[in-house]
């Protein structure tokens, strides 16, 4: 049986009771909860849901509909950027299917959430139906305030619903992509500058390593955080990043506090850091 992920990411995270909400809406779906998290400042909440593609694209509809009946965008506000109350969903292939075939499954959540919601949506990643929207910041910018502008222009119409976007839930960008790794790193310092400037030394587009997306946050408590999206886990260790943030962060006087994963991470990516830091070759 083909085996895939959903990696659905909310605009809330300050509600205790939200993640087990929206647990209990997808319990008949045949989906897997596998992990949740939830950050206040970012005012933002991740689940990790496995299962086969019939049973996550009916999850991924009724999160969808769930979402929007929770989450008010009008009076949101968080750190972290977004357009929708659902803001991003991607489809991964985990075992026994293909890309395309996330693909295919991104496509169809995205006309049924569609039907059922009416909230639009844009295609990104492998699902994208146009190279300016492969790249997720790029469907992003501007966040749910500018979506009404964005929409007026013919390139950044949705690929799915009106020109229009859900009042309250804003769009969502649904996409189909391999296995990421979202990892953070804590800094203590309230410089944002100085947080940006790592940020930026680090994101593989500004000349950093490849498969490297970098962010920087002010925290709830006079900290920054770098927020990294690993691309290519497979030839980029989490230690190494660490250590190339220790290392900018030092030339400035500022010292890591900790690290933070967002969901779930491949075995692999565990082993290369355990190995680096304990001399652990076989957990």
């Amino acid at each position: 049986m083909a085996l895939f992920e959903i990696v659905p990411n909310f605009s809330e995270g300050r509600d205790p009771a939200f993640l087990i909400d929206a647990a209990e809406t997808i319990a008949g779906s045949g989906a897997r909860v596998l992990h949740s998290t939830s950050d206040t400042a970012h005012h933002r909440s991740v689940l990790t849901i496995a299962g086969d593609g019939d049973s996550l694209v009916r999850a991924a509809v009724l999160l969808a509909g769930f979402a929007a009946k929770r989450i008010d965008l009008r009076v949101h506000c968080g750190v972290h950027p977004r357009i929708g109350a659902l803001d991003v969903l991607p489809f991964v292939p985990l075992r026994d299917a293909s890309i395309g075939d996330a693909t295919l499954l991104a496509h169809r959540a995205g006309n049924e959430i569609w039907e059922r919601w009416r909230i639009p949506s844009f295609y990104y990643g492998a699902a994208a139906r146009a190279a300016t929207r492969r790249q997720l910041p790029a469907v992003r910018r501007g966040g749910f305030e500018g979506l009404d502008a964005r929409f007026a222009d013919p390139r950044w119409h949705p690929d799915v619903g009106n020109v229009a976007k859900h009042e309250t839930a804003g769009a969502i960008a649904i996409g189909a992509r391999d296995v990421l790794i979202a990892f953070n790193v804590e800094l203590d310092t309230d410089d944002e500058r100085a947080a940006l400037d790592v940020a930026r030394a680090l994101r593989g587009r500004d000349g950093g390593p490849n498969g490297l997306r970098a962010l920087a946050f002010r925290m709830n408590d006079g900290r920054m955080q770098v927020s990294f999206n690993v691309t290519d886990v497979r030839s980029l260790a989490l230690y190494r990043i660490v250590e190339l943030v220790r290392r900018l962060a030092g030339r400035r006087g500022i010292t890591v506090v900790r690290s933070e994963l967002i969901g779930c991470l491949p075995r692999t990516a565990v082993e290369q850091t355990a190995s680096y830091y304990l001399g652990v070759t076989n957990l």
